[in-house]
């Protein structure tokens, strides 16, 4: 399923009995990674008492491989019920990943519009 929100609506969006969201985005070739735009979706999410995976929290370290952020990232979506993409998400090739695992495995899909 997936639902088209605003930022405003995340709790509504991603709470229908779902524990945890996974937030996924552009990160290569934005400033600081993007990391901003992250930390605020999952403070958002959090406000909203959802307990939010952040990419930005789970790999910090801004000189490791694309390759070995996936990994990573992967893992950790697969324990979530939910993914909340964040704008751009279609143009990355490591959201539109975690997208397509999400979707396939059955989980809510969250598209933030702004």
């Amino acid at each position: 399923m997936t639902i088209n929100s605003v930022a405003a609506d995340a709790r509504l969006a991603c709470s229908g009995g779902q524990k945890r969201c996974y937030i996924a985005g552009p990160m290569t070739g934005y400033p600081d990674l993007n990391f901003s735009a992250f930390h605020a979706a999952a403070a958002r999410l959090r406000a909203a008492g959802i307990d939010a995976v952040n990419p930005a929290e789970i790999n910090p370290d801004k000189g490791m491989s694309w390759k070995d952020c996936m990994r990573t990232d992967i893992a950790a979506l697969v324990t979530c019920d939910s993914i909340h993409l964040l704008p751009g998400w279609g143009q990355s090739k490591g959201a539109a990943l975690e997208h397509h695992i999400a979707e396939r495995l059955g989980m809510t899909v969250v598209e933030v519009l702004e």
